[in-house]
C-alpha cells in the first residue's frame, strides 16, 4: 500500500480528485495541517466527492502529529517522499517500496522549506521539459507520482 499526504491543501476540487485517485487505487489519504475548505458532507459533495466512504482518510492538525502517527503505525520517516517544483531530483530516479508516503504541498505555497530540507535526497520533482509553467496542478502531480509507484510495484 502506498500513502498520499497533502500538506495544507487549499482547493476542494483538487483534494476531491486526489481522494478519487486514492479510492481507485486503495491508497490512504492523509490531510495535514490547515485546510482551505471544510470536510463536512455538503462541502465534499460540492467538490464532487460522492465516494468519500471509499477513501481511507486520516486527518492531522500538524506535521508533528502526522509524523508521530506515521511512526506509531510502523512507518519510517525515511520513506516519506516530498514532491516539489523546487526540488532537483527527478522522481523517476527513486526506487519506491510498499508502505511509502508521497507528500505534496499546498497549491499556492508548496511544502515548507524546512520540510524539504528534512527530506534531503527524498525531495523529488516531476520534470517539465518544456519549462513553460512553474508547476503542475496538485491532483495531476499526485496522479503521475502514484502511478509511477504502482508501476514500479507492478500493482496492476
Amino acid at each position: 500500500m502506498v500513502h498520499i499526504a497533502l500538506w495544507e491543501p487549499e482547493i476542494p476540487p483538487n483534494t476531491g480528485n486526489i481522494a478519487r485517485l486514492c479510492a481507485a487505487t486503495g491508497a490512504p489519504l492523509h490531510l495535514v495541517g490547515r485546510l482551505g475548505f471544510r470536510l463536512d458532507a455538503r462541502s465534499l459533495r460540492r467538490a464532487g466527492l460522492d465516494y468519500w466512504e471509499a477513501v481511507e482518510l486520516h486527518r492531522y492538525a500538524s506535521s508533528t502529529s502526522f509524523e508521530k502517527a506515521w511512526l506509531e503505525a510502523g512507518g519510517s520517516l525515511e520513506r516519506i517522499f516530498c514532491f516539489s517544483a523546487k526540488a532537483t531530483r527527478p522522481f523517476t530516479e527513486m526506487v519506491f517500496r510498499e508502505g511509502d508516503c508521497l507528500m505534496f504541498g499546498s497549491e499556492s505555497h508548496g511544502l515548507p522549506a524546512e520540510m524539504l530540507e528534512r527530506c534531503g535526497t527524498r525531495a523529488l520533482t516531476i520534470p517539465m521539459p518544456a519549462g513553460r509553467v512553474r508547476s503542475l496542478n496538485l491532483a495531476t502531480a499526485a496522479g503521475i507520482a502514484l502511478y509511477e509507484v504502482l508501476r514500479q510495484l507492478r500493482k496492476w
